[in-house]
């Protein structure tokens, strides 16, 4: 006799936060948001120079009750930055209201501000280098909206 599918997906659900808790989860799941994140804190530098040009942080916004999600950044010339294409997600509504963003790459907590970015000529390098490299391909030049953020030193 099999399981319904009901119950294989209760007990998935169940070992995967049985994992979560017993990692001492500090942040975000994929796919699930988390409250602080906690790390060696410092300020974003002039120039980002982290090891990879592509790759998945987590962000911190709202400081007043902390919400954190796992974000696609893209490095370029040593500027960094987020992308929520055509969706404002929780996050991007959260930047609208205050600016201040940590995000977390290893075991630092850089503390940022997110700067939207709208410049034509500056969407189109990003989108130039999203479209090359990330499993998307999907160019923000083309979209009507995009939620595009450069993040900088507060």
């Amino acid at each position: 006799m099999s399981s319904s599918p009901r119950i294989q997906i209760s007990r998935l659900f169940l070992i995967l936060a049985t994992g979560a808790l017993a990692t001492g989860c500090n942040g975000p799941l994929p796919f699930l948001s988390a409250g602080a994140l906690s790390g060696q804190v410092q300020p974003a530098p002039e120039t980002w120079a982290l090891t990879e040009d592509f790759a998945v942080v987590q962000i911190e916004t709202r400081p007043s009750e902390p919400y954190s999600v796992n974000v696609a950044y893209t490095q370029i010339d040593g500027r960094l930055y987020l992308n929520a294409g055509d969706t404002e997600t929780e996050w991007v509504t959260h930047i609208a209201g205050d600016s201040s963003v940590r995000m977390r790459v290893g075991e630092i907590i850089y503390e940022s501000r997110a700067e939207r970015v709208t410049e034509s000529g500056e969407v189109a390098a990003f989108g130039t280098a999203w479209t090359d490299h990330s499993m998307f391909h999907r160019d923000p030049t083309e979209l009507e909206r995009v939620w595009i953020y450069r993040l900088v030193k507060p």
